[in-house]
């Protein structure tokens, strides 16, 4: 056990926090049997800090078998276990949407570390299966062996990444540990197991060693997809930051198609957008540049919707449907949720031009607009403080034929002419929430406040800011 726990022990040692709680992904399986008893018997890491997850996808007959043992094994062990059910849609790919459903559960595991018991082996065929597939160098990177955290996971750790199967299989042997086997691993329909027992037992004999060679190739891969991705990063700036889901087309123009090819992965993927394949992009890419100023570009991408508006590439999430008569009384106090808006609106006080930070007197999230609206406390600007202390403040949804004034003395306007001079996206509009006071239209966020609520001079206000999510 020692030289496997000592490499192990230094994985873990370098890549999670000393005290980090984790959770252990066990199949039941000889490898995530070996990673548990590593951890608990090789690194004596305590029972209270580990966690494992047995996640039954209720395909196989032996599932219930197969939680039954898991869950002999942690109370031998001492671990707390989770097991939970799963329903995996029959489709194309079986394979591909029970690995969906898996990490969905880990995803939910609330520990600060998630550990898979993936090996060298593994890796070795991640690479083959990604080769055939005509994965670029992202793909052929195959697992890392720590993935760090994102938006709904914590950090992956792989600490046996490195370790062939037969090392596993020997340090099982040596221990006397017992495991299931899952016939479907046997099955050569699936193309992972038959390059697993057909294909790398040949590449073994004709190129020893070749499982080792796949896996460092893998990491020269890595190191390529990190050079494109600081690549993309500099030729998109701001753009390219976590979060931005706004591409301005002017970025892309200039470069060479590889390179805006590469650019435009980075960007979806930056917003957890699922890759499409290389035919889909180039038509994504063509559209996005090509087509008129005044055509409607629109590209869906696994339940993302993207779209150009005024040179630019907005990426759409899917919304609740928001009724048309929608509206909602609120006090200006604590936290109103209306899930129809996606987002939340708060009172934040200030003076003069900056924000204060003892502000804040609530917060109305609005997730069915996807976004949150702030109304920020100035001085002579805004609502007038005073026009709300006893009036009844209600959010509603844009019905049609509004009007507003935005300047003391100018004419009314409508509101269909104020948003299309705002250059605000048609998407946009729809999910825009608007201020009323006592029944009429006070302010439209981005729009402006109606004269006759206005802060005068010196006068205490609140200025509604939307922010969308």
């Amino acid at each position: 056990m020692d030289i496997l726990a000592d490499q192990v022990r230094g994985i873990v040692q370098r890549e999670i926090p000393r005290g980090a709680s984790i959770a252990v992904g066990l199949s039941g399986g000889i490898d995530s049997v070996v990673l548990l008893h590593l951890l608990v018997r090789g690194l004596r890491i305590a029972p209270a800090r580990i966690s494992a997850i047995h996640v039954n996808h209720q395909i196989s007959a032996q599932a219930g078998r197969w939680a039954a043992f898991c869950r002999r094994l942690c109370r031998e062990l001492g671990v707390t276990l989770r097991v939970v059910k799963v329903d995996v849609p029959r489709g194309n790919s079986t394979e591909a949407a029970a690995r969906a459903a898996r990490y969905a559960v880990f995803a939910a595991s609330g520990a600060d570390v998630l550990m898979l018991a993936h090996n060298r082996d593994d890796q070795a065929e991640t690479v083959l299966l990604q080769l055939l597939r005509g994965a670029g160098p992202r793909g052929l990177a195959g697992m890392p062996v720590l993935r760090p955290a994102a938006t709904t996971m914590a950090p992956v750790l792989r600490p046996l990444l490195g370790v062939p199967r037969r090392t596993i299989a020997a340090h099982a042997q040596r221990y006397r540990l017992q495991w299931v086997e899952d016939d479907s691993n046997r099955d050569p329909a699936y193309l992972r197991n038959f390059l697993r027992h057909q294909v790398m037992p040949v590449l073994e004999r004709k190129v020893p060693g070749a499982g080792a060679t796949l896996a460092r190739a893998a990491r020269h891969q890595a190191e390529a997809s990190d050079l494109l991705d600081a690549l993309a990063a500099q030729d998109l700036g701001a753009a390219g930051d976590i979060g931005t889901c706004c591409l301005p087309l002017a970025l892309l123009r200039p470069l060479a198609p590889h390179r805006a090819r590469n650019a435009l992965r980075y960007f979806l993927r930056s917003n957890d957008v699922a890759m499409p394949d290389a035919d889909r992009l180039e038509e994504l890419l063509r559209q996005a540049l090509t087509a008129r100023a005044d055509a409607r570009v629109r590209v869906e991408l696994d339940g993302v919707g993207l779209r150009r508006f005024q040179d630019a590439l907005y990426i759409l999430r899917p919304l609740p449907r928001l009724a048309a008569r929608f509206e909602q009384s609120w006090n200006g106090c604590g936290v109103l949720a209306l899930p129809q808006f996606g987002g939340s609106l708060r009172l934040i006080r200030s003076t003069g031009e900056g924000i204060a930070a003892d502000a804040g007197c609530g917060v109305l999230a609005l997730p069915q607009f996807g976004g949150s609206l702030r109304l920020i406390r100035s001085t002579g600007e805004g609502i007038a403080a005073d026009a709300l202390r006893s009036a009844l403040l209600v959010v509603r949804v844009r019905r049609g034929g509004e009007t507003l004034r935005p300047a003391q003395g100018g004419r009314r306007r409508t509101v269909r002419n104020l948003l299309q001079e705002a250059a605000m996206p048609p998407w946009l509009r729809e999910r825009l929430p608007f201020l009323y006071v006592d029944g009429e239209l006070a302010a439209i966020p981005g729009l402006g406040v109606d004269a006759r609520f206005q802060a005068n001079a010196g006068e205490s206000g609140l200025q509604p800011l939307w922010l969308p999510d």
